[in-house]
C-alpha cells in the first residue's frame, strides 16, 4: 500500500482532475491511499513528515486525513472505503435521499472531502465555491442558483460552519443586499449541515426563523466527519458516555482505524471506538434521547470548585444585542483557581457606539438572569475586533489565550 498526495483546490477543474482518485477511494479498489492537501507543496511537506510511519499504513486505508485538533501537532486518521461509504449512505438516508451538493468549505478537510464523496456516491458533480480569498456572499448566492438550475429534479444540500452562517445573518441584519441574496439562497436547500464548531442556539433560531433547514452535526475526522445529526447517531453509528467523567465515545461503521503517525494514541484504546475529548449528556426530554455536547474536557474551567463549560456561557452571551461573537476562557485567579473571562466582538450595527458596548457588570447580570450560577458569570471582559480562526472555521482558543496578557486584572 502506498500513500500519495491528492491536491484539491476549491474549483471545478481540480475536482474533475481528482475524480478518478476519489472514485477509487470510495470503492477501495486502488493500490494507493490518498492524502488530500490544498497545494502540492503542502501535501509534499505532510507526506515527508509521515514517511517514517508509512510501514504502519493499514492495508484497507484509502484516505489519510489530518485532524483539526486543538494542538499544533497534527494527527492523521486512517479511513477506508467501507467507512466512507457508510458515512455517505447514512447521511443521505437521514436527509431524505441522495442529492446535489454545493461545497463552500476547503475540500481537503474531512467535511469538504465528504461532500465530494457524497456527491460522487449520488451521481452528481458537486458545485465548489472558491473560498481561498474568503467566503463571499455574492458567490454563495450565485452558485446556489446555478446548482438549482443545473439539477432541478433532485434534492439539494450544502455544508457550512457557524462562522459562515453568522456572516450571512449579520449581513442580512445590516440590510446588505448580498446578505439578503445569500439568505434567500440558503432557504433553497433541502438541508444545510452545520458543523466544525458548536452552533449557538441564537444563531440556530435566527436561521430557522428565516426558513433555513439546518442540521447540526457532531463528529470528527476520526469518524469520517459528522456521525451524529441533531443529537441522534446516524444509522450504524454508536455513542457512549462515561458515567464517571461524562466523556463521549463514538463507535460504529464510520470509525477510523487509528492515527497513522500515532498508532498507540490513547484515543484508540478500545477497538472500534474513538475516545473524544468532549463532555456530554443525553437529553431525555426527546424521543429518542439526543446527545448534548457540553464542551471540551480540556476547555472546562474550574472556578470556585465548580466546573464550567465555556460554550454554555457563550450561548448566553451570544443573545446579547451588542455582541456579535463571544468566546469564554478560564483565567488564573488566586481566590477561585480560575475565573471566567469573556472575549467579545461587538456588533457592527449602526447603534454600536462606545456607549452601546456592554459593561462587565451588565454581562454578569445577563448571564445570571439566564439561570447560570454567579461562578459562570464573567469576571473579566476583553473587547476585540476579530477572533483568530483555524481549520474550517473554528475559533482558535489556544491562539486567543496566548494573545492575552499573562496576568489578568483582579476579579
Amino acid at each position: 500500500m502506498h500513500l500519495q498526495v491528492l491536491t484539491l483546490a476549491p474549483t471545478r477543474d481540480s475536482y474533475r482532475q481528482a475524480e478518478p482518485c476519489l472514485a477509487t477511494m470510495l470503492q477501495g479498489d486502488a493500490a494507493s491511499a490518498y492524502l488530500p492537501a490544498p497545494t502540492t507543496a503542502a501535501g509534499t511537506a505532510a507526506l515527508t513528515q509521515l514517511t517514517p510511519y508509512l510501514p504502519h499504513l493499514a492495508a484497507d486505508t484509502t484516505l489519510v486525513v489530518a485532524t483539526s485538533g486543538t494542538t499544533g501537532d497534527p494527527k492523521y486518521a486512517q479511513l477506508g472505503a467501507p467507512q466512507l461509504r457508510a458515512s455517505a449512505t447514512a447521511t443521505h438516508q437521514v436527509l431524505g435521499g441522495p442529492g446535489a451538493w454545493l461545497l463552500p468549505l476547503p475540500p481537503h478537510h474531512i467535511a469538504g472531502m465528504q461532500v465530494l464523496l457524497r456527491s460522487l456516491a449520488a451521481g452528481y458533480e458537486p458545485t465548489l465555491q472558491d473560498t481561498r480569498g474568503g467566503f463571499t456572499l455574492d458567490s454563495f448566492a450565485t452558485l446556489t442558483h446555478q446548482l438549482l438550475e443545473r439539477t432541478p429534479d433532485t434534492r439539494h444540500y450544502t455544508s457550512l460552519v457557524p462562522t459562515q452562517l453568522h456572516k450571512i445573518l449579520t449581513a442580512t441584519a445590516h440590510s446588505d443586499p448580498a446578505g439578503h441574496a445569500a439568505l434567500q439562497a440558503l432557504t433553497c436547500f433541502d438541508a444545510i449541515l452545520v458543523g466544525g464548531a458548536a452552533l449557538a442556539p441564537e444563531l440556530l433560531r435566527q436561521a430557522t426563523d428565516a426558513g433555513a433547514r439546518l442540521v447540526r452535526t457532531y463528529g470528527a475526522s476520526e469518524t469520517s466527519g459528522g456521525c451524529v445529526y441533531d443529537g441522534v447517531p446516524l444509522p450504524g453509528a454508536r455513542v457512549e458516555i462515561e458515567d464517571a467523567t461524562g466523556r463521549i465515545w463514538l463507535g460504529g461503521d464510520t470509525i477510523a482505524t487509528g492515527y497513522l503517525n500515532k498508532p498507540h494514541h490513547v484515543a484508540w484504546q478500545r477497538p472500534g471506538w474513538f475516545r473524544t475529548d468532549d463532555h456530554g449528556h443525553w437529553d431525555t426530554t426527546h424521543t429518542p434521547p439526543r446527545l448534548h455536547v457540553d464542551g471540551r474536557l480540556d476547555d472546562a474551567i474550574s472556578s470556585g470548585g465548580l466546573t464550567i463549560f465555556p460554550h454554555v456561557v457563550e450561548n448566553v452571551l451570544a443573545t446579547h444585542p451588542a455582541i456579535a461573537q463571544a468566546v469564554v476562557l478560564g483565567r488564573p485567579d488566586e481566590r477561585l483557581g480560575e475565573h471566567v473571562a469573556a472575549v467579545i466582538v461587538p456588533t457592527t450595527a449602526p447603534q454600536a457606539t462606545p456607549d452601546f458596548l456592554p459593561t462587565l457588570a451588565e454581562l454578569r447580570t445577563w448571564v445570571m438572569d439566564a439561570g447560570l450560577p454567579a461562578t459562570a458569570a464573567p469576571r473579566e471582559l476583553i473587547v476585540r475586533t476579530s477572533l483568530p480562526l483555524k481549520g474550517i472555521g473554528k475559533i482558535d482558543r489556544r491562539a486567543l489565550q496566548g494573545s492575552l496578557p499573562e496576568t489578568a486584572p483582579p476579579a
